[in-house]
């Protein structure tokens, strides 16, 4: 059987998309097929409650805030280590420039749950701001951000920095601002049913995504110019990324980190502090 694995059109995914392409997951005897979902985490926790896919790499907190609400999925790894830094951007013509003015704005979201919609949460939340429901504006992914800016319909917008960089470069978005996700930012994330029915096959999946992630890292030089090449963004900037970017090499998912995610998604009232918080992490049954 095929496993069904999403993620966003980033650089971060490379090494599974190397995977894929020097066919490593069927020398281990799975089949593996990949989709692109430009919406980010919004789009992918519809598509794990929807079956239409069986993995996501995908935002820690926005999959924990959905499986809160009843995805029925678990965490099955971490991906990414490190924080996330996320560019604060503005259209170039908008006359917004500094970072604290920003909380009264029209935010650019690409769905409710996503992270461009959570982390303004949290990041107002950190400054003792609020920002109300009618503040946010649904574009769907990047290309409808830089449109919504562009035409002064929104005036803020949250999306990983380096990702934005080139825009940023060819003069098409301004960047006023940065914040540092309080927690490692990207998560393997799987249905309950392709848990319950491929188990094996996840287990063999996650081996090697993790062994051609600790190679990519190994491999400094040589993943910085092909990241460069693949995204067209400059050398310099794929460098400042690459050392600032740790990949997981095991599933072990700290009990601490999902704590302090859900403290930070309580204090911002994303979740209610009375909510119930199901298991979120996949326990694999001993053989």
């Amino acid at each position: 059987m095929t496993i069904r694995i999403g993620g966003v059109p980033e650089h971060f995914n490379l090494p599974i998309h190397l995977a894929i392409e020097q066919g490593l997951f069927e020398q281990k005897g799975i089949q593996v097929e990949w989709t692109f979902f430009k919406g980010g985490t919004g789009q992918m926790t519809k598509a794990l409650r929807d079956n239409e896919i069986d993995v996501c790499i995908l935002l820690t907190e926005g999959i924990i805030t959905d499986i809160i609400k009843g995805n029925p999925s678990k965490i099955i790894s971490p991906y990414i280590k490190t924080p996330l830094i996320w560019g604060i951007h503005t259209g170039v013509n908008n006359p917004l420039n500094y970072y604290p003015n920003i909380y009264n704005k029209k935010y650019a979201i690409s769905r409710f749950g996503s992270g461009s919609h959570l982390m303004a949460i949290v990041d107002a939340n950190s400054q003792s701001k609020q920002i109300a429901e009618d503040q946010f504006v649904v574009i769907k992914n990047l290309d409808g951000a830089l449109q919504s800016l562009d035409a002064l319909e929104t005036d803020v917008f949250y999306w990983e920095k380096f990702t934005t960089k080139p825009y940023i470069n060819a003069g098409k978005l301004k960047r006023i601002g940065e914040f540092i996700t309080p927690w490692p930012c990207f998560v393997i994330a799987a249905t309950d049913k392709v848990l319950a029915d491929q188990p094996t096959d996840i287990d063999i999946m996650l081996t090697v995504i993790h062994q051609v992630c600790d190679n990519f890292m190994q491999q400094a030089e040589q993943s910085i110019q092909l990241v460069s090449e693949r995204y067209g963004q400059q050398l310099k900037d794929v460098e400042r990324w690459f050392h600032s970017t740790e990949w997981a090499t095991n599933g072990w998912v700290s009990n601490k980190m999902m704590s302090s995610v859900i403290f930070n998604l309580h204090t911002a009232e994303i979740i209610k502090k009375d909510t119930l918080i199901p298991e979120l992490i996949w326990k694999k049954e001993k053989s």
